[in-house]
Formats: structure tokens, sequence, C-alpha cells
């Protein structure tokens, strides 16, 4: 992460934002981290004072730089139900708060919620929502009533695609208030892989692979894949690590599988050199915990054509069928089979659903035009809530 000295002096008038999620960069990598890293990054140039507050089992409280703006960490007590608590968290925010001019938070996150109404800071809020509660069904039933509270308390909410709120319960409720604005990625934060890092890689994974990158969780839908590749000889690298990596390795072992690599997580110069050799992404999500897909979006700006699943969420905004890739059913190994089998087999058609989905990056997916938007809505809300008092 590119770490630049800035000035810590607020200029007169200047609008101050600060971020709130349970987890951020350098802590962890996921791709709610990379939309606040980009929508902090983008608002900084454009004259917004932007914090950062996060938990962390570094329990380290002092500020850091992190690109061009501060981040601050709590220390994490404990989690339930992977929902990070801390109560330090809870005196951090109330201070960074009292100093901001509006607070963006990055749902799901029930302790954010509880944060909001203790500290009981009368501040202009906008919220991201970021999926739905899939997996915690019995906890979604008690967590109900904070949810609605705090989603009516909010003033503004943001979906990251027209598709997740066109099938989205919650998002549904609160579509007076609701906003579409899509997670873009600025391809410039991203390292130019030198020559020798990609003929290196070309001599160890070849340059026909079809490529998976992101963290390797439930939702992923690794094991489709690999049920896909039983009686094929297509050639599958997977970075990336997580909490199901071990099992997966064993179905690939169970399988006979020769031809899927697993290398772990990888440094972003390495990520970007594999994206450059793959002849497409395959992202077989199958769940709704799936809500867009930052690693889809990366593909998309490699020029790759893509291979996803049809399930309700951001990943069919980006990737649309036959034309910047294909789009199968969820949980269907003979599909995802068939498609892989499709780019293999024609590859100019392929390489258009890659150039068109370049295109779509440019026009629709530029951290550039998501920053642009998420200053916008601050300075609105911030402009009301001035109106009101």
């Amino acid at each position: 992460m590119l770490r630049i000295a800035i000035s810590m002096t607020r200029r007169a008038n200047q609008l101050k934002v600060l971020q709130f999620y349970r987890t951020y960069f350098p802590d962890t990598y996921g791709g709610v981290e990379q939309v606040i890293y980009q929508i902090a990054r983008g608002a900084i140039v454009r004259g917004v004072d932007m914090e950062v507050l996060s938990l962390s089992r570094r329990g380290n409280e002092g500020a850091h730089i992190v690109d061009n703006h501060r981040a601050y960490r709590a220390p994490l007590d404990f989690e339930i139900a992977s929902t990070g608590f801390s109560l330090q968290a809870v005196r951090r925010f109330a201070a960074l708060a009292r100093e901001a001019d509006v607070i963006h938070y990055h749902y799901p996150w029930p302790f954010m919620d509880m944060v909001h109404f203790v500290t009981r800071v009368k501040k202009p809020s906008i919220v991201t929502y970021h999926s739905d509660i899939i997996r915690q069904k019995g906890l979604l039933q008690l967590y109900k009533p904070l949810q609605k509270k705090f989603m009516s308390s909010v003033d503004r909410i943001v979906a990251t695609s027209p598709n997740y709120l066109a099938t989205s319960e919650t998002l549904q409720t609160y579509a007076s208030k609701t906003t579409v604005i899509p997670i873009g990625l600025d391809e410039t934060s991203y390292p130019a892989p030198k020559a020798a890092l990609i003929e290196k890689w070309r001599a160890e994974v070849g340059d026909q692979f079809f490529l998976f990158v992101g963290m390797i969780r439930y939702y992923k839908g690794l094991h489709i894949l690999l049920d896909a590749l039983q009686g094929t000889d297509f050639p599958v690298v997977i970075v990336g690590a997580g909490p199901v990596e071990t099992e997966l390795k064993r179905q690939a072992e169970r399988l006979g599988l020769t031809t899927v690599r697993f290398l772990g997580a990888l440094p972003d110069e390495d990520k970007v050199a594999l994206l450059h050799l793959a002849c497409a992404l395959v992202f077989p999500s199958h769940l709704r915990s799936e809500a867009f897909g930052v690693s889809l979006l990366e593909g998309a700006m490699y020029a790759k054509p893509m291979i996803s699943a049809e399930i309700g969420t951001g990943t069919s905004y980006i990737n649309v069928h036959n034309e910047t890739g294909l789009v199968i059913p969820p949980s269907d190994p003979p599909a995802l089979r068939n498609a892989m089998r499709f780019i293999r087999d024609n590859p100019e058609r392929a390489r258009e659903m890659g150039r068109r989905g370049r295109v779509r990056y440019e026009t629709l997916f530029t951290a550039n035009r998501m920053a642009e938007r998420y200053v916008a809505l601050y300075r609105e809300v911030a402009t009301e809530h001035r109106s009101r008092n």
C-alpha cells in the first residue's frame, strides 16, 4: 500500500467525513475494505477530510496513514457470529464523530448500529448497504428491531447496484431514501508488474488458465468449480486464502484434479501479473452473500471475459450475459463446465467479451465516478442538516 505524507491541518470550511467499519487496511484486504479505501482516496483529492475507524486484533488505537488519509484502530475485544465488539471503539467513535460533519457507515455490522445509538452523535449519516444478512437467520430475527431503528435513523442508504436494490427486501423497505452508487476501482492504485514477474508466472502456470481471485469463503462457490472440472483438462489458478481453503484442497485431491493450483494469498503485483496472463476470470459465487464482486470488477478492468452465476446481485451488473462474459445458473457444475469450454474454444469471442467488459468498467465502475457521487452525497446531507438546524 502506497504511503505518503499528508497534511493533518483541516482547511476552513472543509467537509470532514468519518467512515466506520469492522476492519480495514492493513489488517485485512477484502472487498469492503477496498471500497472504503477507494472512496477515501478519491474524496481526499476532492477537498474532503477523510478518516476511517475500524477494529483490530493489533489493539493499536493510534492514527496511521493509508495512502492519503488517516485511519484509526480500536482493539477488538471479542466476536459473536462474525460481529466484532470493542469497548474502546465506542469511545473512539464518539470522539471522532464529534469532529466530523458526516458519518459514513458500512453495513452489515450490528455492533455499528449499537454504537450509533449509544454515542448519541447527532450528525448527518449515510450507510453503504453491502449485503443482506444471509447466514445467521436465527440471530437476524433478534437483530431486526435494531436494524429497523438504525436504517430508519440514517439520512441516506446507498445500494451498490440496481440489481441488489431490486432484490433486497430490506432495501425495498427504504427505497425512498436509497440511491445506487456502484463500486468503482482506480486502475492507477494497482501496481504495474514488471515483465520479469509476468514471465516468471507464465513459466509456472502458463497463459491460458482460468483465474479465481478472492477470499476463500463458503459462498464463493469454489466447491462447484472443482466439481465442474471433473473429466476436463482446464487449467485453473486460485488466488486467495480463507476458512474453507483446506476443505477445498481435500476435495481437489479426492477428485484427482491435477490442473488446479492453489496459490494462497499473493501481493498485488503478483495478482495483477496473473490477471494479465489469464484467459478468463471465473467467479462461481452461488449465494447472495456475494453482493457485488470486487474481484469480478478487477477482471473487467483488465479486459478479461468473465464467468459468473445469476444470484440477483451486483455480479450480474458487472458481468452482462453474452456481452462481457457468460452468466450461468448458480450451483450448476455442468453449466459452469460448458461456459469454460465455450471460452476456451472461442478465443476471439472471449477477447471481444473482455474488451466490452473494459468499456463497461470505464463507463460505470471507475473510482473517480464513485468518489464524485459520494462527495456530492456527503455535501447534500450536510447541507440538509444545516438547513434543519
